[in-house]
């Protein structure tokens, strides 16, 4: 592993001043960590490590999960088992638990934390899906302030984001218009546990049950393009239409169209396609099960309760 200066930000505030300063030399290589699950194993193996690593572990404000007047708010280093813990997550959006369950092995799930999972960029991340469908927003932090952007124009390519060398992200929110949103999430990898995913995908959409329609549907796909995507086309198929067996499945074909997965050793982007379209098809059924059972416990299933 090259050899780096290491400074420990106090908080988030701090952190911003330490990227600032250092982030100024263009020769300088400035990385922030936080978990550390995935950068310790890149850095270990690369010759063409940072120079500088920022420490953000300590930034408390960056650890919470709150309900605001934007919507809900969860820190960027909220590690993926407090999201799995945490009562509000569990009942507005049990999908995004169930992502965070199929991230790693306990122990990357202990210190992973949401902001890194982010920040990596990886086109199969399983944290990035449920967020895109649920059309997040995230939270930048700079030397010139803050600003929010869509987490769907985070995303560069592989392994890249809009970031600049003296940012972090500092926040993501869910908006207060998809709280309790109906969303399921769906993961096919080449075994259970510990496992890159083939196929990760989300759906959520909202319900008219006066006329039995789909509103506001969302899908979006991992593993399957440079970076984690919406399948538009399948979206505009959804809206409005009235929800039948038939309708999801179909909308899994058209997702097809969105999607421009590779081949490589782990599968071809032919059964990748064949993945988008069983994936897409059962995130919809999952969305939908849970949508009738908030109806029957009379929470906000529905954009019209």
């Amino acid at each position: 592993m090259k050899a780096f200066d290491f400074y420990a930000a106090k908080d988030a505030n701090d952190a911003v001043a330490l990227l600032a300063q250092h982030a100024a030399d263009p020769k300088v290589r400035v990385k922030v960590i936080a978990g550390g699950t995935d950068l310790l194993a890149d850095w270990k193996f690369s010759p063409h490590g940072p120079d500088v690593v920022v420490d953000i572990s300590r930034a408390e404000e960056l650890k919470t999960i709150t309900l605001t007047e934007q919507g809900l708010v969860i820190g960027a280093l909220v590690t993926h088992t407090q999201i799995m813990r945490s009562p509000l997550i569990q009942q507005m959006f049990p999908a995004l638990v169930h992502a965070a369950h199929t991230i790693g092995a306990v122990q990357t799930r202990n210190r992973g934390t949401l902001g890194g999972n982010l920040v990596t960029a990886v086109p199969s991340m399983d944290s990035g899906p449920t967020l895109m469908a649920l059309e997040a927003i995230v939270t930048i932090a700079g030397w010139g302030g803050r600003r929010q952007v869509p987490l769907s124009e985070f995303f560069v390519g592989p392994r890249k984001t809009i970031l600049k060398p003296d940012e972090l992200l500092a926040e993501i929110i869910i908006p207060k218009a998809n709280l309790g949103k109906p969303t399921h999430f769906y993961k096919f990898g080449l075994r259970k546990g510990q496992a890159l995913a083939l196929v990760n995908a989300a759906a959520s959409f909202w319900v008219d049950w006066g006329k039995n329609t789909f509103v506001a549907a969302r899908i979006s796909l991992g593993a399957v393009a440079p970076k984690v995507i919406r399948a538009t086309q399948a979206e505009a198929f959804l809206e409005g239409r009235t929800i039948t067996p038939e309708a999801m499945a179909e909308a899994g074909r058209v997702a097809v169209n969105d999607a421009r997965p590779i081949s490589d050793f782990r599968a071809s982007a032919e059964y990748r396609k064949n993945l988008v379209a069983v994936l897409t098809k059962r995130c919809l059924e999952g969305a939908w099960a849970l949508a009738q059972t908030k109806r029957v416990e009379g929470s906000n299933g529905n954009r019209n309760a």
